[in-house]
């Protein structure tokens, strides 16, 4: 509630250059996992797509339902964790985040 629209594209460019600086620091077959809680595509899905066009040494490494209790519909076409508000609605609901996992190539 303290956001406002224009604020979205300050905090995209925040998360793309945060995002860089950890590429610096992570090492050759190094994990990398960048996560935000925004619904905004400019600030998850599209950041990704993003960091792996300037960073070509790193691949994204899709998650498996396994890996999140068997919870096939938290995987976003690529393979990036994305909850939404309806999922667990039987609970009360989720908040909205969304995570990729990408690795330093060796």
């Amino acid at each position: 509630w303290i956001k406002e629209p224009g604020d979205v594209p300050l905090c995209a460019a925040a998360a793309a250059e945060l995002l860089d600086r950890a590429a610096e620091l992570t090492l050759p077959g190094g994990i990398l996992v960048f996560a935000v809680c925004s619904l905004e595509p400019e600030e998850g899905a599209e950041q990704a797509e993003n960091f792996l066009d300037r960073h070509p040494d790193f691949t994204r490494e899709p998650l498996s339902p396994a890996e999140l209790f068997g919870h096939a519909e938290w995987i976003a076409p690529a393979g990036d964790l994305r909850t939404l508000p309806c999922h667990l609605a039987e609970q009360g609901g989720m908040d909205g985040f969304y995570a990729a996992r990408f690795r330093h190539k060796v």
